[in-house]
């Protein structure tokens, strides 16, 4: 029984591991072949070598990894060997991955041609198995590349890799293909921006694909045979025009995300709006339900102007006392303006007895007078009654300095 339990638990195991390892697979792998080359990158790292020897090198430098090709299914990234093929002033450079023992397969070749006027023109062109038909980039250098001076020098001999199936350069390490997007990063750093990359459909040399024949391998052609680029991607003639239908779906896409968006949004809005309408309504309509409530309850209840006008007792004590606080100032007014009178008056018949006086004592009266009125100022101002009888007064004082004046004259 435990044999049998023992038994089940590996073959679940086994089937649970199977598909984690076919998903590994297929993340490693890409949605085209000819993503795993950049043929700008081939381009740039070309104009940079000194030699062919240095362009090898560079192609299979496990620091740059320029390639991400695995293309035996062996889970790294295949060698890049350099043959070449020369004719007078044309020299065909033809890259080749290694994928067993004396079996190639083509991936791209560079085609270095000098016309008349010693110009140099150099196009990369991707094998159209891989890259599609006429698939052609045009490097322009910002300098001169130092490799042109090896290509037309007196007994020339062309480049042929001596470099196999399990036998690498030292420096060599093969490495796992990465995933899409992360090669891509990788690759973008390793073009040189100075340089510029056109895209062309056009072979400009006639001897090129000649001597291309002469050194042509299709080892992985002949594993597959359909699986060309034309039986891979219907009605799209190669990878330039592939990149152009990727870049307008990823834009249609991104029109489309940003449109459900918008309407996703302004459905939100709409209910929000609607949301806020109708908590609105139902305030203004509780308002309206309190105000008409309130005026009910005051139609209901007696209003004090509809009440007849009854002085409560604070008003009344009030108005009480404002009356009596009148009285008595009227009255403190009278009887102080009354006994400032009588003491004019009375003071009149003393100074009708007494003796003329000499003139420093009649000096000295009229400013002890002077003064008396001046402190006498401010009760007038209090006073506007006082002031009225005092003025009524003074025809007595003119009597009296008349009496005066006859008593001196007698």
């Amino acid at each position: 029984m435990k044999s049998k339990l023992l038994f089940i638990a590996l073959l679940a195991l086994g089937f649970s591991t199977v598909p984690a390892q076919s998903q590994t697979t297929v993340y490693a792998k890409n949605s085209d072949i000819s993503d795993n080359l950049d043929l700008r990158a081939v381009a740039s790292i070309f104009g940079e070598s000194a030699n062919l020897q240095d362009f090898e090198r560079r192609l299979n430098d496990p620091k740059y990894q320029i390639s991400n090709l695995d293309l035996n299914d062996d889970n790294e990234v295949d060698y890049l060997r350099v043959i070449e093929s020369v004719e007078d002033r044309t020299h065909v450079v033809i890259i080749q991955a290694v994928l067993d023992r004396d079996v190639y397969q083509d991936i791209a070749t560079i085609d270095v041609e000098r016309d008349n006027s010693n110009k140099v023109v150099v196009q990369v062109v991707g094998n159209s198995y891989l890259y599609g038909d006429n698939y052609i980039y045009e490097p322009v250098y910002n300098v001169a590349p130092v490799i042109y001076t090896s290509f037309w020098i007196t007994n020339y001999r062309p480049y042929y890799s001596t470099w196999g199936w399990n036998y690498y350069p030292t420096y060599y390490t093969a490495w796992r293909p990465y995933p899409i997007y992360r090669y891509r990063r990788n690759i973008n750093v390793c073009i040189n921006v100075n340089n510029h990359y056109n895209y062309v459909n056009t072979r400009r040399s006639y001897r090129a694909p000649a001597l291309y024949q002469t050194r042509r391998s299709y080892g992985y052609e002949t594993r597959r045979p359909n699986y060309s680029f034309s039986q891979r991607h219907a009605n799209t003639s190669n990878r330039y025009e592939l990149d152009q239908r990727r870049v307008a779906t990823r834009e249609s896409s991104r029109n489309q995300n940003v449109n459900n968006t918008n309407r996703y949004n302004s459905g939100r809005t709409t209910g929000t709006d609607r949301n806020y309408a109708d908590n609105r309504n139902a305030t203004v309509n509780r308002t309206n339900s309190e105000r008409n409530y309130n005026n009910t309850n005051r139609a209901t209840t007696p209003s004090r102007d509809n009440s007849p006008s009854v002085n409560t007792p604070a008003r009344v004590e009030n108005t009480q006392r404002n009356e009596v606080r009148r009285n008595s100032n009227e009255n403190n007014s009278r009887v102080y303006s009354e006994n400032r009178g009588n003491s004019n008056r009375t003071s009149a018949p003393v100074q009708r007895t007494e003796a003329p006086r000499s003139m420093p004592e009649n000096r000295g009266g009229s400013e002890n007078r002077g003064n008396t009125s001046r402190a006498q100022a401010p009760q007038r101002a209090e006073s506007p009654r006082v002031n009225q009888e005092s003025r009524g007064s003074q025809p007595q004082r003119e009597n009296n300095s008349g009496s005066r004046g006859g008593n001196r004259r007698g």
